[in-house]
C-alpha cells in the first residue's frame, strides 16, 4: 500500500472545508473533520479520511441532517436519553459526552445513551474527553449489521465497538478501544480497496464457511445475502467467539434498547452512505474510589510493570491498550498524518466536485 503524508493541520483545515460547503456549522465541521483526522492520526484509518465520501454521501441523500438539535427524550440529574433526528454522529457524540462530563462532576457520574444517530468515527475519542476529566470514560455505539452470531450464518449485529479510558500517571491513558468482531468493517473496505484479500479467521461467506474475498463479502452484507465477519475469539466455541458474540449483544442493549432505537438486522447501510445508529456514554469520576492522583499513579505503575514485560522471541516489546495509537499521534503531529494514495485520490476527487483544494503531500 502506498503511503502519502499530510500535515494534520492542513488536513483537518480541508475536512472542515468540506463539510462547511455541504451544509455544516462551523462548530459541526470542526468537530467531524478534527475526530475523523485523529483516527488516521493514531493509525486507525479504517474510521479516518477514508470515510468522508460516506459522510458526503450522507448528507447529499438527507440521511445525516446538518445543523439539526437533538430530542430529548428523558433526562435525570445522572442520565440522558437523546434521539439524534439524523444529526451528525461526531459533533453529537462529543456534545452528548460533553453533557456527561458535566452530569459526573456534579453528581460523581453520568451516562447517556442515543438513538437515531449517524457514524461517530472512533469510540475511544470520546471515552478520554472523561479521561482527562479525571474520569473513567465509556463510549460504545451498535452499526449495521455485519457480524454473525457463534454457529450462525447470517448477520444480526454490527461490529459494535466498546471504549473505555482510564487516566494514570505522566498524563498516558489506558484506552481499551475494540471493536466486538474480529475486524472492523472499515478495516474490511480497506483490503477491499487495496484489491488484497483479507485473512482466515475474520469472516465467512453465506454458506457460513471462512472467506478471504474482501469485496465479495462487503457486497454479500450490504444486500443482506448471508456471510459477514467473525465475533471476537474467532468461529465456533474452540477459541471463545461467544464472549465477542455476547459482548456485541451487550452493546446493543445499552446503545438501542435503553435509547429505543434500531438494533440488530434491523440496523442497515445503504449502498452510499452508513445506517443510522445508536451510542452509549459514560463517566465516572476517579473520586468516587479513591484520591485521583494515588490512582493514577497505581495505575501508572501498572503499566510500567506490564511494559516492562519480556517481550516472547521475535519481538521487539508488550504494550498496554492504547500506547500504539498515542505514540502514532505523536510521530504524526512531527512527520504528518499517513493516507493511502487510494485515499489520497478520493480526497482529490472530493475536493474537485466541491471546488477546494486538497492539501499538499509533505
Amino acid at each position: 500500500m502506498e503511503i502519502v503524508r499530510i500535515e494534520r493541520k492542513s488536513l483537518e483545515d480541508f475536512g472542515i472545508s468540506v463539510f462547511e460547503k455541504l451544509g455544516l456549522s462551523a462548530e459541526e465541521a470542526f468537530d467531524s473533520s478534527t475526530i475523523l483526522v485523529s483516527a488516521d492520526a493514531r493509525g486507525i484509518q479504517s474510521h479516518g479520511m477514508a470515510r468522508l465520501w460516506r459522510y458526503a454521501n450522507g448528507i447529499k441523500a438527507g440521511v445525516m441532517k446538518t445543523s439539526t438539535a437533538p430530542l430529548v427524550l428523558r433526562e435525570t440529574p445522572v442520565s440522558l436519553v437523546l434521539d439524534g433526528q439524523g444529526s451528525m454522529g461526531l459533533s453529537l457524540s462529543k456534545n452528548t459526552m460533553g453533557q456527561v462530563i458535566a452530569k459526573a462532576r456534579n453528581l460523581g457520574m453520568g451516562v447517556a445513551s442515543v438513538r437515531n444517530s449517524n457514524h461517530f468515527g472512533i469510540a475511544g475519542y470520546y471515552a478520554e474527553m472523561a479521561a482527562r476529566n479525571d474520569m473513567i470514560g465509556i463510549a460504545m455505539t451498535n452499526t449495521a449489521a455485519m457480524g454473525v452470531p457463534t454457529n450462525g450464518r447470517d448477520p444480526m449485529f454490527g461490529t459494535n465497538p466498546i471504549a473505555v479510558a482510564i487516566p494514570a500517571s505522566k498524563g498516558r491513558i489506558f484506552c481499551l478501544d475494540m471493536a466486538t468482531t474480529c475486524v472492523t468493517r472499515g478495516k474490511i473496505e480497506t483490503y477491499a480497496r487495496e484489491g488484497a484479500s483479507i485473512p482466515k479467521g475474520w469472516a465467512v461467506n453465506t454458506e457460513g464457511h471462512e472467506t478471504s474475498d474482501a469485496i465479495k463479502l462487503i457486497d454479500d452484507m450490504l444486500y443482506l445475502r448471508g456471510g459477514g465477519l467473525l465475533p471476537l475469539g474467532g468461529e465456533g466455541e474452540q477459541f471463545s467467539g461467544y464472549k465477542g458474540y455476547g459482548l456485541a449483544v451487550l452493546v446493543d442493549i445499552l446503545c438501542a434498547v435503553c435509547s429505543g432505537g434500531p438494533f440488530g438486522k434491523s440496523v442497515m447501510d445503504s449502498e452510499i452512505t452508513s445506517a443510522r445508529v445508536c451510542h452509549f456514554f459514560g463517566a465516572v469520576r476517579l473520586d468516587l474510589f479513591r484520591d485521583p492522583e494515588e490512582f493514577k499513579n497505581d495505575l501508572g505503575k501498572m503499566l510500567d510493570e506490564l511494559n516492562a514485560t519480556k517481550p516472547a522471541q521475535g519481538k521487539e516489546r508488550v504494550l498496554y491498550a492504547g500506547q500504539k495509537e498515542h505514540e502514532k499521534e505523536i510521530e504524526c503531529d512531527q512527520k504528518g498524518v499517513p493516507l493511502s494514495r487510494k485515499v489520497y485520490e478520493q480526497l482529490e476527487s472530493i475536493a474537485q466536485e466541491l471546488g477546494l483544494s486538497v492539501p499538499s503531500v509533505k
